[in-house]
């Protein structure tokens, strides 16, 4: 054995061992296995490359999955990637721009092959790096969200969906991306504060007098269909039922009264601009009214808006606005205003909320159901505190716009009738029979003319297919072996940022096409910060790189490191220093393994995991520890707890054996009547600290046992070798 222990040599060579062996298949693992553990990979995008919350996740996975294959488990942990739609589509077309060309030039099968061609080359690149990291799913069964068996699940969902009267085709104000030319999730909406203007704005009312309203917005009056104030507001209870006008256009709105209406915002007044604002659209709802267009898909004012601004960018027009206004003596003022404004999460362009016809899926039975899978805890949400704003977001929840305007991803099963057909022969009275779409697996013939079905442009947000990885990764909508075996699976890990937007999706999901929660455990882990307790960006310049820390320490100390500091905070502000404590560990415990083979030499082959008997008090104490050390891994592991169990691992291992038995038996080996014991003890003590240790070290561990293995040790790999008993 070396004297030292080089994590570059060992690495590679330990994980080719791993692989080679088959034993992340648990088809593959060896003895009878009845009992099963499942986990699944968060997918990682297309598009990206390891940060800190891939390593952290995947680290405790890895983690639970290793315990669970040398308790006899038939563990399996599932890998992936998801084709990250707008994501991945706005990586290719900024590529291309650097060669000037457009998706539009191409064309949409092109540059669907273009996207092919940067998954090929970039698809695996997360997976690859988790690798390094020691992480060990079963890589045989990686899925991807857009292989062929995965998209006929997600158009069976669909289809179900729509045949059971879920999904509906209608007009709502959604949050649209100028620059994508799409819809997005409220949840994929980044909100950031920014200086503007509050200006308030004098409406003329058809009595005379003014009414005054407070906008951030200017540009978009020429949209409005009302004026709207709070019924309890006692300085515009007159006004209410009267009329006011459009400034500039004079067009005669009404004034209506709405409890949504704020009383403390701005004046009080608000203008109602139904097809640009969302909480404007529901008030159109309850007020029956007109919605006009005025902004159109590429943040462009429309000829809706009048002459005045058509063509114009809306911040062109929001200055341009309020110099007429100040020329017509209708502005009483623009005040300095902090406010939140709404951004693409994807490209960081402003958001234009729209009124736009999109599919949506009815959300009420889903959500009730989701609510009553968290009471009853079918699924645990862990930490507990979860659970609340979990609920809370179900109990408000808004129908899902499950559509996006976009080449990159699952195509709708919705075939739409061509506009202009000819009845077929003696079908003429019945072309008004003629349907405008179809929703089916295959393209559709009409029965009553010789007009073709087109299939639909949009893709479906990229998490309507995500909802469904723990069971359509198994084979779903197919009874496979998998599926029945792994299903429900056991525990899943994501950052608190995707719990709306993926492991609730998934709980309904799961409830609706499998009858049961996927997963039982669903861990919301902690962000990683920086030392300041900022958040990591590479493009703020405060990112780091879990793999340049590996590549300076070796992946069991960055794993350490990660861990050692994961204790179950809503934020981990991460340190390099607790890495460093990881490499001392680790070579703690490599200098530490020579201690006992030099001091056992040539009676490894006689020891074997025998249960030695306590001679001494000192013997006596380390059996007791590690008995100790035994019960708390194991059940830390269960419980999820694991930075937990390393902080017990590490003063177990460090202090009760290095410090104290190691230290004592060099006393007691001096002694003829307790020296083989003693090495027993010792040899004993490793051994099952190797194992314990082995789900969060597996590099160094593994290592280490290869070579107690070549010294007589008659066992196999470290990583299907037997769980410690606990006797």
């Amino acid at each position: 054995m070396n004297s030292q222990y080089d994590p570059k040599q060992a690495e590679e060579k330990i994980y080719r061992l791993w692989e080679k062996s088959g034993f992340a298949d648990p088809d593959k693992l060896p003895g009878k296995r009845t009992k099963k553990f499942s986990a699944m990979m968060a997918p990682p995008n297309i598009t990206g490359s390891l940060h800190m919350g891939h390593a952290l996740e995947n680290i405790s996975v890895d983690i639970a999955v290793r315990m669970k294959r040398m308790q006899g488990f038939k563990a399996l942990w599932l890998p992936g990637i998801d084709h990250a739609g707008i994501a991945a589509q706005n990586a290719v077309e900024k590529n291309l721009r650097k060669q000037n060309i457009r998706r539009q030039d191409l064309g949409r099968e092109k540059f669907v092959e273009k996207m092919y061609e940067w998954k090929e080359k970039y698809g695996h690149i997360i997976l690859d790096q988790l690798k390094k990291l020691g992480a060990l799913p079963d890589w045989s069964r990686t899925r991807f969200t857009l292989d062929p068996e995965y998209a006929e699940a997600v158009r069976h969902a669909f289809i179900h969906y729509y045949e059971k009267g879920w999904i509906y085709r209608g007009e709502r104000v959604i949050n649209w991306c100028p620059r994508c030319e799409t819809g997005i999730s409220d949840l994929e909406v980044e909100y950031k504060e920014e200086p503007a203007k509050l200006y308030h704005i004098k409406y003329p009312l058809a009595d005379g007098g003014f009414i005054i309203v407070a906008t951030t917005r200017p540009e978009t009056m020429f949209g409005d269909t009302a004026v709207a104030v709070n019924p309890k507001d006692g300085r515009y209870k007159k006004l209410i039922g009267k009329f006011a006008a459009v400034p500039i256009q004079n067009r005669r709105i009404p004034i209506i009264a709405d409890r949504g209406v704020d009383m403390k915002f701005g004046t009080g007044a608000v203008k109602v601009t139904p097809a640009h604002d969302v909480s404007d659209f529901e008030m159109s709802i309850r007020h029956n009214l007109p919605r006009i267009k005025i902004i159109n898909e590429k943040g462009i004012m429309t000829d809706e808006s009048g002459v005045f601004c058509a063509g114009l960018k809306t911040g062109e027009c929001r200055g341009k606005t309020a110099e007429e206004l100040q020329k017509l003596g209708l502005l009483e003022k623009a005040e300095n205003y902090i406010h939140n404004a709404a951004f693409c999460e994807r490209c960081g362009t402003k958001i234009e909320p729209r009124l736009s016809l999109q599919w949506f899926l009815k959300m009420a039975e889903l959500a009730e159901l989701t609510i009553k899978a968290i009471k009853n805890k079918k699924t645990a949400l862990y930490p507990k505190k979860w659970e609340k704003p979990a609920l809370e977001w179900l109990k408000n929840i808004r129908d899902w716009n499950i559509s996006r305007q976009l080449w990159w991803g699952h195509r709708l099963p919705v075939w739409f009738h061509e506009p202009k057909c000819e009845p077929k022969k003696d079908r003429e009275k019945d072309v008004a029979k003629c349907k405008e779409f179809v929703v089916s697996e295959k393209k559709p013939k009409c029965e009553y003319c010789d007009a073709e079905f087109i299939r639909s442009d949009d893709v479906l947000d990229t998490w309507f297919s995500s909802a469904l990885w723990p069971f359509a990764t198994l084979g779903w909508p197919k009874k496979t072996t998998d599926l029945s075996e792994y299903y429900p699976t056991d525990y899943i890990t994501s950052a608190r940022e995707i719990l709306n937007l993926w492991i609730i999706r998934m709980i309904f999901s799961g409830m609706e096409f499998m009858g049961k929660t996927p997963f039982k455990t669903a861990h919301i882990h902690a962000t990683i910060l920086t030392k300041d307790g900022k958040r990591m960006s590479k493009s703020l310049g405060t990112g780091i790189d879990p793999l340049l820390l590996v590549e300076r320490y070796g992946a069991d100390a960055v794993r350490f490191g990660i861990t050692y500091q994961n204790l179950g905070g809503q934020d981990i502000r991460f340190s390099e220093d607790a890495i460093i404590t990881g490499k001392k560990f680790c070579n703690k415990i490599w200098n530490a393994t020579r201690f006992v083979m030099m001091a056992n030499r040539e009676k490894i082959s006689d020891f074997n995991d025998k249960n030695p008997k306590p001679k001494t008090a000192a013997d006596k104490k380390i059996l007791i520890a590690l008995k100790m050390a035994n019960k708390k891994t194991e059940t830390g592991i269960d419980k999820y707890e694991f930075g937990k169990v390393l902080h017990s691992l590490y003063d177990f291992f460090w202090h009760d054996f290095c410090d104290q038995y190691i230290e004592e038996s060099k006393k007691q080996s001096a002694d003829p009547k307790l020296a083989e014991n003693t090495n027993r003890i010792l040899f004993y003590v490793l051994t099952n600290s190797l194992k314990l240790l082995h789900p969060f070290l597996p590099f160094i561990t593994e290592e280490i046992w290869d070579n107690l293995r070549s010294a007589g040790l008659k066992a196999g790999p470290l990583i299907i070798e037997s769980w410690p008993r606990q006797v």
